[in-house]
């Protein structure tokens, strides 16, 4: 971890806390480590869905009716 990180307290399931444990003895991580690296592929998934988001928002909206009438039409369900 760099100089300037922030101390906070988070508080885990048991269940996960033991698995994140474990995780961190056999990777020889710290569960700080762990938990950063999780935390920042969270939030670049989230910044992806959003650039697709951005992407396709000039696309035309379809009603979910409509496409189940087309579905239907073309025999599909």
């Amino acid at each position: 971890m760099g100089t300037a990180t922030k101390r906070t307290t988070v508080y885990f399931d048991p269940g996960l806390h033991r698995a994140l444990r474990l995780k961190a003895a056999e990777t020889d991580r710290s569960l700080s480590e762990l938990v950063n690296e999780a935390v920042r592929l969270s939030l670049a998934e989230d910044a992806e869905d959003l650039a697709a988001f951005e992407e396709r928002s000039a696309e035309p909206d379809l009603l979910f009716e409509e496409v189940l009438k087309d579905l239907q039409r073309r025999g599909k369900i």
